[in-house]
């Protein structure tokens, strides 16, 4: 989707910047690739490049002479450098009578999602008399909010995943029931193999975690490094994918099951109290939309914890209460953190995000995993929310 440089415009406008300074060099900043419209071009970035779109007036670019024709697809003129003398009179000429720009920065790096320029780019700014103040509010507005399009393929993904899952959920159930047993990778590459089928892609294969590996948020078995499952074992499946076709965007979720009759009580109330903090942060988010106001990123968070805390699990939490979905599965939006970073950024209206809460033991693990979209002035989350362990022996 192209940039709409009006409307970023106004956003400068209304926050008193002078304009919007993106930069990148070599892939180091992602979200400018984005924004710029780089990420699918088959064009070589192997030098730095700015794009300056002011608060007035058109927009301009610097560029490398030998990649002089990266930026024409976006509106303005586009300087050439070569040398690095020509670099800074380019620099000072792009940034001439700017005094408050926006970079995509993070005071002490307390979102490094977003903090993607370096240090000595920010110094260069900085030497030529201009502020840099971070853009994630203007990354969150335009890189962040899904198109009605966008909401389908993620509503289609979902639900593709939901149907992978119950044939994964089909194979443990046979296990459950006295059948042969199978591995996480064994049970893994059969659901890439239903992916291809169902037309997602992904950015890894799924997550299959018997037990202590389980405990292990970012487990993931490999051919050579995995555990049997059998009966009477606890199964954490956490898969992600998209659509396979350009602008699509991520659905993740997570699903738990027990390959036996009787979910273990200390497993079953474990899951019950992250259970109980997912739908408060559900809560929580629809809360601020029903005051006429979007949540931000760090209260959502503090919600679910909440109530993990109260329930005496804090030494068992391990990870935030949920991260933005875009193009990468990780998106450029704003996360559901006051735990591991505090994340000021507003849940926008056409915004979609995790909310997956974890307890992490040294014997087993428990996460539950569920996906929102902000539509109007309703938290609408894309798919069923587990209420409980699934035990798969009748």
């Amino acid at each position: 989707m192209p940039l709409d440089i009006a409307a970023v415009q106004a956003s400068l406008a209304a926050a008193g910047l002078d304009g919007w300074l993106l930069y990148d060099f070599h892939g180091s900043n992602p979200i400018a690739q984005s924004l710029a419209g780089l990420v699918h071009a088959p064009k070589m970035t192997t030098r730095r490049w700015y794009y300056y779109i002011p608060a007035s007036g058109a927009p301009r670019g610097l560029v490398h002479a030998i990649e002089r024709h990266n930026l024409d697809h976006l509106p303005g003129t586009m300087q050439p450098y070569a040398g690095r003398r020509s670099l800074d009179d380019g620099l000072d000429a792009l940034l001439a009578g700017a005094t408050r720009v926006a970079m995509e920065y993070s005071a002490g790096c307390n979102i490094p999602y977003l903090s993607r320029v370096d240090a000595g780019t920010i110094e260069s700014v900085r030497q030529r008399g201009v502020e840099v103040v971070s853009s994630g509010d203007l990354v969150q507005q335009f890189e962040a909010v899904w198109s009605p399009a966008q909401i389908a393929t993620h509503v289609a993904a979902s639900d593709a995943l939901h149907r992978i899952k119950d044939r994964a959920f089909e194979v443990l159930r046979q296990i459950a029931a006295g059948g042969p047993g199978t591995t996480e990778y064994a049970l893994q590459q059969q659901m890439v193999g239903w992916f291809a089928e169902e037309g997602l892609v992904s950015s890894d294969p799924p997550v299959v975690a018997v037990l202590a590996n389980a405990g292990n948020p970012h487990y993931l078995p490999t051919a050579t490094s995995h555990d049997a499952i059998g009966p009477n074992q606890l199964v954490l499946l956490d898969l992600w994918g998209k659509q396979d076709a350009p602008g699509s965007v991520y659905a993740d979720i997570t699903w738990m099951a027990w390959t036996g009759a009787e979910v273990p009580a200390e497993m079953a109330r474990a899951f019950a109290t992250i259970a109980q903090a997912r739908d408060a942060a559900v809560t929580t988010v629809q809360a601020a939309l029903d005051a006429g106001r979007f949540a931000r990123g760090f209260e959502v968070d503090a919600a679910a914890r909440a109530v993990l805390i109260e329930a005496g699990y804090a030494d068992v939490i391990l990870h935030r209460t949920g991260h933005s979905l875009g193009e990468s599965v990780h998106g450029n939006g704003a996360h559901l953190d006051d735990y591991e970073t505090r994340d000021e950024r507003q849940l926008l209206a056409g915004s979609g995000f995790t909310i997956e809460p974890g307890l992490y033991f040294p014997t087993f693990g428990v996460r539950t995993e569920i996906n929102v979209v902000i539509m109007g002035t309703e938290a609408r989350v894309t798919g069923p929310r587990q209420a409980a362990i699934t035990a798969l022996a009748h």
